[in-house]
């Protein structure tokens, strides 16, 4: 139990390092635009690499498509609930999406990483900094939208914190289901996280890189992608 709470507190720290680096220092459009973009590409080769193509050798395609269709209409749902919340209180919704999207995507994350280690091959090295690295601007581009929209630095770093113990623990309770999780379950879980990301990264993530980044935004789309599909490729070897 310690050590999948130690790899999923790694992988949720980078969460809580954003939101630091967020409220540390004013951060321009540009280069948040530029981090959103790398950050969007690297959780593009996750899907590929780490969730749908490991999810249909572990558990088949039919677990996967589940998967992701409840992944899609989760974060689907939990946006639009987000946004009207937002309406009622009279303020925007600016950050929440990537918000959402890193707990939704990233509980189903995290539990892989537990339920690889109850498996015995370890956590996985690809999948591990894949997700670290897809944390940062996550969170690096939302606190920096919901301060310029008024929100306190105090409610920036309690809401990542909370994603980040939230996150942390979804390893752990992967760990501890591992034992009766079958391998169709190991693919739908795959499935969900993929869902969830396609979804975010469409609907929040890859508009706000190019409405921030501009022209940028294709390129430090493909460096993100290179790097994460590269690690994931290396730990396969």
């Amino acid at each position: 139990m310690l050590e999948a709470l130690l790899w999923g507190g790694i992988a949720a720290g980078s969460l809580l390092v954003g939101a630091l680096l967020a409220v540390a220092r004013p951060w321009s459009d540009r280069t948040v635009g530029v981090v959103l973009a790398f950050g969007a590409g690297a959780l593009i080769a996750s899907v590929a690499f780490e969730l749908a193509e490991a999810g249909v050798e572990e558990g088949g395609p039919v677990g996967v498509g589940i998967g992701l269709a409840v992944g899609a209409l989760a974060y689907f749902a939990a946006d639009r609930a987000v946004e009207r919340w937002s309406g009622r209180r009279g303020g925007g919704a600016a950050g929440f999406p990537l918000a959402v999207g890193a707990l939704l995507d990233g509980i189903p994350e995290q539990a892989v990483l537990g339920i690889g280690l109850a498996a015995g091959g370890g956590v996985s090295v690809a999948l591990l900094v894949s997700i670290f690295v897809s944390n940062l601007p996550e969170s690096i581009g939302a606190s920096a939208d919901m301060l310029r929209d008024g929100r306190s630095r105090r409610f920036a770093l309690g809401l990542w914190t909370a994603v980040a113990v939230v996150c942390a623990l979804a390893a752990v309770a992967g760990r501890l289901v591992a034992d009766a999780a079958s391998p169709a379950v190991v693919g739908t879980i795959d499935g969900i996280a993929a869902g969830a990301l396609l979804v975010m990264l469409i609907d929040a993530m890859i508009p706000e890189a190019r409405e921030k980044a501009k022209s940028l935004a294709g390129l430090a789309t493909v460096v993100g992608f290179a790097v994460a599909a590269g690690l994931s490729l290396l730990g396969e070897a």
